[in-house]
């Protein structure tokens, strides 16, 4: 008998979790896991691979999983994602693997991101060290889920591999944009140490485009580099009142909570004054700051400007949020926010908005109602509407072809307009997902590693 739903997974109390950082979701049990591979049907066209954007081989894994053979279903993930424990985590696995589960024609999809992150929580790791070639020296730039998952690839293949980090800990967007409870560092640092395995060396506080120029890792001895920058340059409304004191990127401010332990007393790094917080916007980076504000005492509300079926961010994130008691103040748009005679955020005034019938591409417009606008009193106000890619390279390195919104431009193998030199995630894309950069990553260190295979003095 099939399992019509998914193994719930187990969640701490939303009062309690209100008060501290610890994780959200507290992972499967042996059991559970168990049960859920169960769930799987073992398609034989395995629709799952081909919409994962690192294509695991999702369906083998699992049959691992059912035998309990931890260990081999680790080993099957690795061969193409070296990071399990995070993607299964933070990874929307709703819109991608599990949408085309074989199961969803009548039932729950199986839960393939919980599953992927059992196995990357218990399984012991195989490592399969080769000796380094010091002639094949590949420079990895920013140390985010695509510089990672280069770095990996390349040093499999036996490369000497360099991450240089221009921040003073390794991660990227992983360790100073994702939360606490959602994304626990102990987590990175146990999936980045397979890199340390491998023989990655990382080299902090080095800003490429300012410490070292691109063009000289290749007079360091660098034969291929790859650009993984990221998108940490911030959005902002343009709507009058957006100097004010108390008025953050959600960048900043998720990076001071992360990254500088800005919420916690002890630390010489003072974040929020008052007692009220708006957070703009409706992604997975809004959730995050929002829920950061919650757990830093703060009441918080988030303002969006379509509807509760319209938030992008993912549904499990919305659905914590709700439960941790932040207000959602939905189709309504920022038009103003007021200060007072200090320069601080005293207040927000909003639009009331309404959505048009669908368009042509099946999407509504936003437009605003006749309502008088309202305000929200607030201490501070907290911008998540989107990022670009980060400027410093870019404008030191004149070569460098890029796109209307600063995007790096590459090619089908991921090269960019420099000979040798390769870029993705964020840098290329905008803010997007991370295996989608993991993806992208992987793709271009197939491109160096066909380029040294096609040279062999190189």
């Amino acid at each position: 008998m099939i399992k019509p739903l998914k193994t719930p997974m187990p969640v701490a109390d939303a009062e309690e979790r209100n008060t501290n950082f610890y994780e959200v979701a507290l992972g499967y049990s042996h059991q559970d896991a168990l049960d859920e591979a169960s769930r799987c049907l073992q398609c034989l066209h395995k629709p799952c691979v081909a919409s994962c954007p690192v294509n695991v081989d999702i369906p083998s894994f699992i049959r691992a999983v059912k035998e309990e053979r931890l260990d081999d279903a680790l080993s099957i993930i690795h061969q193409t994602n070296c990071f399990p424990s995070i993607c299964g985590r933070v990874c929307p696995q709703e819109v991608q693997c599990e949408s085309t589960c074989v199961m969803t024609k009548r039932y729950q999809s199986v839960a393939i991101g919980r599953l992927e992150r059992y196995v990357g929580d218990h399984a012991n790791v195989r490592v399969d060290v080769k000796p380094l070639n010091h002639a094949r020296k590949v420079a990895v730039v920013g140390s985010g889920p695509s510089g990672l998952a280069c770095a990996y690839d390349c040093a499999k293949a036996g490369y000497a591999v360099t991450v240089f980090e221009a921040w003073h800990d390794i991660g990227g967007v992983l360790r100073y944009g994702i939360p606490e409870f959602r994304l626990p560092k102990a987590t990175v640092d146990k999936e980045i140490d397979l890199l340390r395995t491998l023989g990655v060396e990382f080299e902090c506080n080095v800003v490429i485009g300012k410490t070292i120029e691109c063009h000289e890792l290749f007079d360091m001895g660098y034969k291929a580099v790859f650009l993984g920058t990221g998108a940490g340059l911030p959005t902002f409304m343009n709507i009058e009142g957006e100097g004010s004191i108390g008025v953050f990127s959600a960048n900043e401010f998720l990076t001071r909570v992360n990254f500088m332990k800005a919420g916690q007393p002890t630390y010489d790094t003072p974040l929020l004054a008052g007692k009220k917080v708006v957070v703009i916007g409706g992604g997975n980076v809004a959730m995050d700051a929002a829920r950061c504000a919650k757990r830093l005492g703060y009441d918080t509300t988030i303002v969006y400007r379509r509807s509760l079926n319209e938030l992008p961010a993912r549904q499990e994130e919305v659905e914590h949020a709700m439960e941790e008691q932040i207000h959602f103040e939905l189709l309504s748009a920022p038009v103003k926010i007021s200060a007072d005679q200090q320069g601080r955020v005293r207040s927000i005034l909003c639009q009331r908005m309404q959505l048009t019938e669908p368009g042509p591409d099946g999407r509504c417009k936003v437009v605003a109602t006749d309502d008088e606008p309202f305000e929200i009193e607030t201490d501070t106000v907290i911008v998540a509407i989107g990022t670009s890619p980060n400027p410093i390279l870019i404008r030191s390195t004149k070569e460098l072809k890029t796109g209307k919104w600063g995007t790096i431009l590459v090619d089908h193998n991921q090269q960019t307009s420099i000979r040798h030199v390769y870029a993705g995630g964020d840098a290329v894309t905008g803010a997007a997902t991370v295996i989608e950069a993991l993806g992208a990553g992987k793709k271009a260190a197939a491109s160096i590693i066909a380029y040294f295979s096609e040279n062999p003095a190189g």
